[in-house]
């Protein structure tokens, strides 16, 4: 394949043997290195030419610095606190300084009078108020912008002057500057000459340039577009066809280089693939079926897909060379960094700035950052960020004190201490906030490897101009600013890769392919609404203004892109076109226009979708054998007794059965922000139990209940303060559920008055929360199993003894109903065996004092309504059947057992169902 470049080259060299006094232009500064390479390898001996991209060859004529966005921002907000009387803060001040300032490249860039469409726009804003009879009402709103757009012009030129003053400038005003300076700079420069190579879709001001550098006869300029684009009516070459009419220049004299390639024979594959992560992985395969990667190109039309890629290359691709910045939103260290603000952010948002106390994700977050973590190891076993948060974890704490995470810093060396120390301690100056972070990068560059060094310092760069240029102006006067201002930092700027730019495979987004060929060409993401991207732009200038003073709008964006992609494709000789077809918040789904007019124009298109591989796999449900230390902690539990959950637990799933009694792992705590269900009751059942406990084996009165109704509150806010350790029930969800608490207690209560009011009820409150146990023995178990629970409460109503359980939770009479014992394994009667259980237990110690009767069942909060829920063995509905029997119990204990005995068995192995419905 020969390229562009070395076409190019092998011309001027017919013409040109000495280079000292030559300066090579180029679109990019990747495209000089190609240059210099190829160059190199076609002369023997002699000097190289100067090459230089467009945007350093501007500076160099307008005898102007350019500035980065950061330092001309702050230099704008000077302009701007000058001219308005009311200005914004800082911070609402850079959400929209940012695309004023792009306008006023725009307008310079193509030599605009900024006069003439300053006050154009002022004069359409001033129609839009204006009214006949004069009924038009302002909003505040509409003054504002109202407002702003007639000091658009007075900023525009205040801006500019100072910057000139300065010297230093945006792109557009080295632009408008080098137009001015031009013919200057090619007197001064007679004996050199140069050649302006592989442009397509120039601004005003380069063509002004260009044309200045022609007409002084010692310029050439190599285009590169391809005769079917350019002869035709093909978009991609609208801008040569242009400047081929318009040019004075081009009067006499042919166009450079247009050479017939796109017509020969390609191979090109457009692939539809269902979601980004499919599109890329399919990259990545075709990578890897290359013999090699010296004369490919991966490009990446949606740029932010970058992370995804570089995960996703094959093993084979051994050198890369990355021509796109790493978005700095997406480094490690920035998250670092926003833990640290959300630090400070949340202790303001939660009134915690006073006692200096930091919410306990926040402090988590922080020490458990990578980076961060490294430093608090002590040895291999202990690291203080795990001391943290199980400290945080066991007293519950929500809030962390400055001086308790000191503490926790003590076995750190001194230096480390102090500025971990730092973070936490409150600060009184923004330039104070940003040394902490300063100092903070320089200790962590001490145990960073290679790639973390680089994060780190690119930070570390931002940090300090964003320093010294606080010390100079001091605009961000809170933290809120300065996080805002960090955020929008961190969405617009990037990393620059380092690597060989002349080895492996490159991968590179749309524009940095200018100039550059290649054999094999993977696009990614060729969607409408990314190749070309969508018609919407930022901007304060609207459409009609920018086609009436020859502004660019999406159309010659469409046109530039249009170029980009068939250039492209002109060289190459394996294309592969990869879309997304899903409609989803990534894109239409729809390929792009391009993809359509490459379809319309060749025949030798091969077109296929292509889905993620799904690799099924059996699934294997889990298994535990039962060997001689699994059947040892059996008997363990047999002797030290089970609990009725533990063996509904069992029967729903045997393996959490076993990780839960057998090998005793307990489920992680949390700290406990919002009171969570189960502390709520057990603060309800110890409030029930404090209220009862006078009254045990004595008959309840109504004036006994309402006795308990004046203590219940203040044992429901103690019983708080004993389970929810270190919580506030005072605000937010936390006083609902103190709220709900202490109106269950009240609803219960209110029932049991219901109740004593019917003067043919006699209650008699024998015990609460009653711990019972018995031991029954199952054929083929040569030792007795303990069954033991407690009972949340024993009565007795009109000489009926009553088993009660309460829920907190929501249980209807449905869970309770059981016609056939033989059912009981099922899901939906598991609370009825829990009910039963106790039953049993209870009829085996205290069958004696079971005189009228034995019932059991549930006082469900939720459903109080339907008070004490009984255990029914009746299959007709209208004829319930309450009564626990000696039978009853039997014939239940008979399938218990059957369910102790598979427990038991050591040939049957602990297994996973397969229907477990969560």
């Amino acid at each position: 394949m020969n390229s562009f470049i070395s076409e190019t080259l092998d011309d001027i060299l017919q013409t040109t043997k000495s280079f000292e006094d030559v300066v090579f232009i180029l679109p990019s500064q990747r495209a000089g290195v190609f240059v210099k390479q190829i160059f190199k390898n076609k002369i023997l001996a002699g000097f190289l030419p100067e090459v230089l991209n467009i945007g350093d060859f501007v500076e160099e004529i307008a005898e102007i610095n350019k500035a980065d966005s950061v330092q001309l921002l702050f230099h704008f907000y000077t302009i701007y606190k000058q001219i308005e009387e009311k200005p914004d803060t800082f911070d609402v001040f850079s959400s929209w300084a940012f695309t004023v300032l792009q306008d006023f490249n725009e307008v310079d860039q193509h030599l605009i009078n900024p006069r003439e469409i300053f006050v154009y726009l002022r004069d359409v804003h001033r129609l839009q108020k204006w009214s006949v009879k004069g009924e038009f009402k302002e909003t505040e709103l509409m003054k504002d912008h109202f407002s702003f757009m007639e000091k658009l012009e007075k900023l525009y030129a205040t801006f500019y002057q100072f910057l000139i003053e300065k010297k230093i400038g945006y792109q557009g005003v080295l632009y408008r500057e080098a137009t001015k300076k031009v013919a200057a700079f090619i007197n001064k420069n007679q004996a050199k000459k140069y050649y302006f190579i592989g442009f397509n879709a120039l601004n005003a001001s380069e063509e002004f340039l260009f044309q200045e550098f022609l007409s002084a006869k010692n310029t050439k300029v190599y285009w590169d577009v391809d005769k079917g684009f350019y002869q035709g009516n093909h978009q991609a070459g609208s801008f040569l066809r242009k400047y081929k009419k318009q040019w004075k220049y081009y009067e006499k004299n042919s166009i450079e280089t247009i050479k017939n390639y796109f017509s020969e024979a390609k191979n090109i594959e457009v692939i539809g693939a269902s979601k980004n992560i499919t599109q890329i992985k399919h990259a990545g395969e075709i990578l890897s079926k290359l013999p090699n990667y010296n004369n490919t190109a991966l490009v990446l039309a949606d740029e932010t897909l970058l992370p995804i890629t570089l995960n996703s290359l094959p093993k084979s691709v051994e050198a890369i060379n990355i021509t796109m910045g790493y978005p700095l939103k997406d480094i490690p260290t920035t998250s670092l960094v926003l833990a640290i603000f959300q630090l400070f952010n949340n202790q303001d948002k939660l009134q915690k700035k006073q006692v200096n106390e930091f919410y306990h994700k926040d402090v988590i977050r922080f020490v458990k950052d990578a980076s961060i973590y490294k430093l608090l190891q002590i040895d291999e076993a202990n690291n203080i960020a795990d001391v943290i948060s199980k400290t945080i974890v066991k007293e519950n704490n929500t809030f962390i004190s400055k001086d308790e995470i000191t503490t926790f810093l003590a076995p750190l060396n001194a230096s480390v201490k102090e500025i971990m120390s730092a973070v936490f301690t409150p600060f009184s100056s923004i330039s104070e906030f940003l040394s902490r972070i300063i100092q903070l990068i320089n200790l962590l560059k001490d145990t960073a490897n290679d790639l973390e060094k680089e994060y780190l310092f690119r930070f570390y760069t931002a940090f300090t101009q964003l320093q010294n240029l606080h010390i100079e102006f001091n605009y961000v006067q809170d933290l809120k600013t300065l996080h805002q201002f960090f955020k929008q930092l961190i969405q617009s700027e990037s990393l620059s890769f380092q690597g060989e730019p002349l080895q492996g495979l490159q991968l590179m987004g749309v524009l940095e392919t200018r100039v550059l060929d290649f054999e094999n060409v993977i696009i990614t993401s060729v969607n409408e609404g990314v190749l070309p991207a969508g018609s919407q732009q930022n901007t304060f200038i609207p459409f009609d203004a920018k086609i009436a003073f020859g502004l660019p709008t999406y159309k010659e964006k469409d046109a530039l892109f249009s170029y980009h992609f068939f250039r492209l494709l002109q060289r190459a000789k394996n294309i592969f076109i990869l879309y997304n077809t899903e409609h989803d918040v990534f894109g239409s789904g729809e390929k792009s226009r391009f993809v359509t007019q490459l379809e319309m124009m060749r025949d030798d298109i091969t077109e296929k979708i292509i889905s993620p591989k799904v690799v099924t796999s059996s699934t294997n449900l889990k298994e535990i054998e039962k060997n001689p230390q699994i059947l040892a902690r059996l008997k363990e539990l047999a002797q030290k007794g089970i609990s009725p959950s533990a063996l509904t637990n069992y029967l729903y799933n045997p393996i959490a059965f076993y990780k839960q009694k057998i090998v005793r792992i307990n489920e992680f705590d949390n700290v406990e922000e919002t009171v969570a269900a189960n502390t709520m009751g057990t603060v309800v059942h110890d409030t029930l139990d404090k209220l009862y406990q006078p009254y045990f084996g004595k008959f309840l009165k109504l004036d006994d209940v309402r006795k308990m109704q004046q203590q219940s509150k203040e044992l429901v806010s103690f019983y708080f303060s004993e389970h929810f350790k270190n919580g506030d029930v005072s605000t937010g969800k936390n006083r609902l559920v103190f709220e709900v608490a202490n109106r269950f207690v009240e609803n219960f209560l209110n029932k049991e008055i219901e109740l004593l009011k019917d003067k043919n009820n006699q209650l008699k409150i024998i015990e609460t929360e009653k711990k019972i146990s018995a031991e029954i023995i199952v054929e083929g178990i040569d030792f007795p199993i303990r069954i033991h629970g407690e009972v949340d409460r024993i009565d007795e109503l009109n000489g009926v003894t009553r088993i009660i359980d309460y829920k907190t939770g929501m249980v209807d009479a449905t869970k309770l109903k059981v016609t056939d014992f033989a059912s009981i394994r099922d899901l939906k009667h598991h609370k009825a065996i829990q009910v039963m259980l106790y039953a049993f237990i209870y009829w085996q110690t205290e069958k004696a004092t079971i005189k009228n009767g034995f019932e059991a069942g549930i006082i469900s909060f939720k459903n109080l309504k339907s008070g004490f829920l009984k255990m029914n063995f009746s299959s007709n509905y209208r004829t319930p059947d309450n009564d626990i029997n000696e039978e009853r119990l039997e014939e239940f204990m008979s399938e218990i057992k059957l369910f102790l005995k598979e427990l038991y068995n050591p040939d049957l192995n602990f297994i996973e169902p397969a229907d477990l419905p969560y």
